[in-house]
């Protein structure tokens, strides 16, 4: 990366454009079972929930210096490090994949009836292209575009929020119910989703503990409003997907920018980290071009491979990284251990198995807090016990 630093300000607006997205937008409609109050309160309290995470995963990379899988060093050793950066590498070319059809999908809504056109891999490419495009500019560049990329997409979406609030009839979208702890779950998930990356974004930054709390209060604030405007479509217009909403309210060009530009300020995120996870791997690989290579296979994924099942993949992100990061904050906070050293540290990788496997039974409870809390709770319970367990025989000897 260039040797200039990202003020406080460029990190802010990262994360702004990371939150303004259709994904949170459609996850925000999954909510509307629970009603606009309820539903809001799920919101706000499963964002809490992640973004505390985020923040705390946001200020390992800043104190210690390192990126995002680097620092998994600390609790995991130089293979365990390896290992988590190969699942994030997978994960990050499945969201490049998500984001890509559903931008696509979108933009196809609004612009195919105009052309006469019928597929979306037009549009899937073009929106490639624009993330390759992304992810080359260096940072003072970069700088510059996003400010103009988000204060337009600012403005579009208080435009989008101000069309759809101002209904007042509540469509009956209640088809199934859900109950307040999987709502709070799906919440949670989003800044879960960050949480193997973030410190990718603090390791340049300028002023990293400023900007750490920057990140994780403006994802915070902007996503809490995504997942909001997409309840509030679905309980006031009766529509779930956002291209039609823009369609109807005559937002053709504007659904246009809105829609290509976030995909793109979201997806950039995925695939530049995704090349930084790379890098951890094959040392002496570009950052960048690793980035661009993982854009491109997002990109042929989201033309070949339909997705189903959205929300069983924002769980099992949860499952994966949520122990993981429930162990570095333990090691690392609390603890103050540093296993970088080590190639390996067996038995953090033993607890996670059991975070993992605790989580992957535990979406099957209905929890009134969500799955994530508990289960990051007694991921850092164990850590934290194991330690002091082991350091009591080794004391004995």
């Amino acid at each position: 990366m260039n040797a200039e630093k990202r003020t406080v300000f460029g990190s802010g607006l990262i994360w702004l454009g990371a939150a303004i997205s259709i994904a949170e937008i459609y996850t925000g409609t999954l909510l509307a079972p629970l009603g606009m109050a309820r539903g809001a309160a799920a919101v706000v309290a499963g964002h809490a929930v992640g973004g505390i995470m985020m923040y705390l995963a946001a200020m390992i990379g800043a104190d210690s210096g390192k990126g995002a899988m680097e620092s998994v060093k600390i609790s995991f050793g130089d293979r365990g490090a390896k290992f988590f950066a190969a699942l994030n590498v997978l994960q990050l070319v499945g969201w490049t994949a998500v984001m890509i059809i559903g931008g696509a999908s979108a933009l196809g809504t609004i612009l195919n009836p105009a052309l006469g056109h019928t597929g979306n891999s037009l549009w899937a490419a073009v929106i490639g292209i624009m993330i390759a495009i992304w992810i080359l500019l260096d940072i003072k560049n970069f700088e510059r575009a996003n400010k103009f990329a988000m204060a337009g997409l600012f403005l579009l979406t208080l435009l989008l929020s101000a069309i759809i609030f101002k209904g007042t009839n509540t469509h009956a979208l209640i088809r199934d119910t859900m109950s307040f702890g999987t709502a709070m779950e799906l919440s949670a998930a989003m800044p879960l989703s960050w949480l193997p990356l973030i410190s990718d974004y603090m390791r340049d930054a300028e002023r990293p503990r400023a900007s750490a709390a920057a990140a994780s209060a403006v994802y915070f604030a902007a996503s809490c409003w995504m997942y909001i405007i997409g309840l509030g479509a679905a309980l006031y217009t009766g529509e779930s997907d956002i291209a039609r909403i823009m369609l109807s309210a005559g937002l053709g060009i504007a659904g246009v920018i809105i829609i290509a530009v976030s995909t793109v300020t979201t997806t950039f995120l995925d695939a530049y980290s995704g090349g930084i996870s790379f890098a951890v791997i094959f040392k002496g690989i570009k950052e960048k071009a690793a980035a661009v290579a993982i854009c491109a296979i997002g990109t042929i994924l989201a033309v070949t491979v339909p997705v189903e099942s959205y929300s069983d993949y924002l769980y099992l992100i949860s499952s994966v990284f949520g122990p993981m990061i429930s162990i570095m904050i333990t090691d690392y906070f609390i603890l103050k251990k540093d296993c970088s050293e080590n190639i390996f540290v067996v038995r953090n990788i033993i607890i996670w198995i059991a975070g993992f496997a605790f989580y992957r039974w535990f979406i099957s409870v209905d929890c009134p807090l969500g799955n994530t809390l508990p289960v990051m709770a007694a991921t850092m319970f164990l850590t934290y016990a194991t330690d002091k367990f082991t350091s009591l025989i080794h004391s004995h000897h």
